[in-house]
């Protein structure tokens, strides 16, 4: 029984696709998102923090730099324990580096994807509302298509009036 209502369903479903009128559309989003007068602040907030990360690195690295030279500037009669001591520092300098630089990654790919998010957000509500004026089946971002047929609308200049850029 299930297997006739899907046989029927499969027969049907090309009959009724081919009997509604299709239109598809294409959008260049990297442009609309490189117009965006927002993108512009978030990318000065985001060089601003990686600024700040890049300082605190070096501060870091001089910091070890210069505890590395103390270790070498030891005297053959130093104590092998305090030769030891100041190796276990350097190796935990060095831990704390990569621990650092890990979790700088971490927060500025965080931030970044709290910054670029609401103008993705916006670009998408765009192209939902010029779909939806003009009756578009469905809208394909235009990343490098092999082949674009005469029927296929470029809505990129529709969003990019939408959301009100030249």
């Amino acid at each position: 029984m299930i297997k006739k209502a899907l046989l029927a369903i499969m027969i049907a479903l090309p009959m009724c696709l081919s009997a509604q009128s299709v239109k598809l559309g294409i959008v260049n989003t990297a442009t609309i998102f490189e117009a965006m007068p927002e993108r512009a602040a978030a990318q000065t907030q985001l060089e601003t923090a990686s600024k700040t990360y890049e300082d605190e690195f070096k501060k870091l690295t001089d910091e070890l730099d210069k505890k590395y030279a103390e270790f070498q500037s030891l005297e053959e009669s130093t104590p092998e324990s305090i030769k030891e001591r100041r190796i276990q520092d350097i190796q935990d300098m060095q831990n704390r580096i990569q621990q650092f630089r890990n979790q700088a990654s971490t927060d500025l790919e965080r931030q970044q994807q709290q910054l670029m998010a609401p103008i993705q957000e916006k670009i998408e509500a765009a192209i939902k509302a010029v779909g939806a004026e003009s009756n578009f089946t469905m809208i394909f971002q235009d990343m490098i298509p092999s082949y674009i047929g005469s029927d296929v609308v470029d809505v990129t200049p529709q969003v990019r009036a939408k959301l009100g850029l030249k």
